[in-house]
């Protein structure tokens, strides 16, 4: 019987307990209900996903992918386990993450920009040594001396005989006047004399200036034998590149009868791309290859650059003057051309990767140390071609700059600072953060707009998108 009074003691007990544990209990739920989900009680700042960190809200839910959004507290949205945008404009990423990125980094260096300019050239004439032939009196071709395209005519040499029944009747005056100024040449009278000496100067002046040789002249004048033709000499050596005459044909003075082109100098035309054309001078020297002659090479200088491009290609004309001795280079062939350009010693140069081109203007992440990197604007100059360009301004020697991972860098800014700007618009973010519009509770807003994504100089990449209540 005494056994019973112990067992209810102990019953009681184990009541009582269990009463004063579901007390406690109830009371740390109160309080959890009551206080934020952050430590100390303290609230959450926002919520976010935390499978895609640019999904944020201002309560709890659920994101996209169907998983609890993660409180974001006091302390860490300030300075974010991934990183953020400091109040000077650099971009804080943490030094685990920018591991995790591979983000590589290179010195910017003095060094020496050379630049080989590669292109495709064309053989031309050289125009300055290029004669037309053409009669100055009508007639027709007795005989042609040079009879086809290719032939090779040394200067002076007789390309054609020209019957012209005028150039007949003029060496009939001449002779006619010779007569006149003979007789005249013993008269008293002072005008006698001269009018004879102006008829005989004139007839001769005008077979001179239909291309008659002084000795043709000076041979009928003391022959007195009329020649039935007239014969035409090549003015100067070269190629026959054109024969518009055949034995026979009536000429005139517009005909074009021979196009002589004197090989023994040639241009070659190449074509320069536009962001090349700061490398290119005239003066420089260049070097010819042609696939036909390999091991073989030819060098000129620039004598010209086209002032103009041409619209379809983009490309400028660059002419180089060479000798051609043995007639190897022959017009219309297709060269290969090397430049030699000068070169700018002791540029300030960066790699080409390390310059982000938005459009609107170039810029590089230099590395600040432990995470903080500062976006710059930089001035370019000559590119290099080796995968260095020259800065002008805006990085100095000596200086690490981002080469491989920037825009990983710029995604993680951007998102802090689309986190910034909802915490100003709460009131509990940086306070120099620029404040946001209120963020309305009924469906689901647009995202936010930003008037620079990050604080200039920046980076141009998307923002990250901040997603009101429903």
């Amino acid at each position: 019987m005494k056994a019973l009074p112990v067992m209810g003691a102990v019953v009681l007990a184990a009541v009582a307990a269990g009463i004063g544990w579901w007390a406690g209990s109830a009371r740390r739920d109160g309080a959890g209900d009551a206080a934020g989900p952050c430590p100390g009680g303290a609230a959450a700042l926002y919520w976010r996903a935390p499978m895609d960190p640019t999904y944020v809200r201002n309560e709890p839910g659920k994101s996209p992918m169907g998983m609890d959004l993660v409180p974001a507290c006091p302390g860490e949205a300030a300075s974010s386990p991934t990183g953020g945008a400091d109040d000077d404009g650099s971009v804080r990423v943490d030094p685990r993450v920018v591991q995790t990125m591979g983000v590589r980094v290179q010195a910017v260096e003095r060094r020496d920009l050379v630049r080989r300019v590669r292109t495709v050239g064309r053989v031309a004439w050289d125009e300055r040594r290029v004669a037309h032939v053409h009669t100055k009196v009508q007639g027709w071709v007795e005989r042609l001396h040079a009879q086809f395209q290719g032939q090779e005519v040394a200067r002076g040499e007789a390309l054609l005989e020209i019957y012209s029944p005028e150039l007949v009747s003029t060496q009939e005056e001449l002779l006619v006047a010779v007569r006149y100024r003979d007789a005249t040449a013993s008269s008293p009278l002072p005008d006698v004399r001269r009018g004879g000496e102006a008829m005989f100067d004139a007839t001769r002046r005008r077979l001179a200036l239909w291309d008659i040789p002084d000795a043709a002249i000076d041979r009928l004048i003391s022959t007195g034998s009329i020649r039935k033709t007239l014969t035409l000499y090549a003015p100067a050596g070269g190629i026959i590149t054109s024969l518009g005459v055949r034995e026979g044909m009536e000429i005139k003075p517009s005909d074009n009868l021979y196009t002589i082109a004197d090989l023994s100098r040639v241009w070659v035309y190449a074509d320069i791309y536009e962001h090349e054309l700061p490398w290119v001078a005239v003066g420089q020297r260049g070097t010819v290859e042609l696939s036909y002659l390999p091991g073989r090479s030819f060098t000129g200088d620039v004598t010209y650059i086209d002032p103009f491009l041409d619209p379809r290609t983009r490309t400028a004309r660059v002419r180089l003057e060479l000798e051609n001795p043995d007639r190897v280079l022959k017009p219309e062939m297709f060269a290969n051309v090397e430049l030699q350009t000068e070169g700018r010693p002791g540029a300030v140069a960066v790699p080409d990767e390390a310059v982000i081109r938005s459009g609107r203007r170039n810029l590089v992440l230099v590395v600040r140390g432990e995470g903080h990197f500062e976006p710059r604007d930089v001035a370019l100059g000559l590119d290099g071609g080796d995968g260095w360009i020259e800065v002008l301004s805006g990085a100095t020697p000596g200086e690490q700059v981002v080469v491989s991972g920037q825009f990983l860098i710029d995604s993680e800014s951007r998102l802090q600072e689309a986190v910034r700007k909802l915490l100003s618009e709460k009131g509990e973010g940086a306070p120099d953060a620029a404040p946001m519009a209120p963020m309305e509770h009924h469906h689901e807003p647009a995202p936010m707009q930003h008037e620079d994504p990050i604080p200039a100089p920046a980076l141009e990449a998307p923002a990250a998108h901040v997603h009101g209540e429903h």
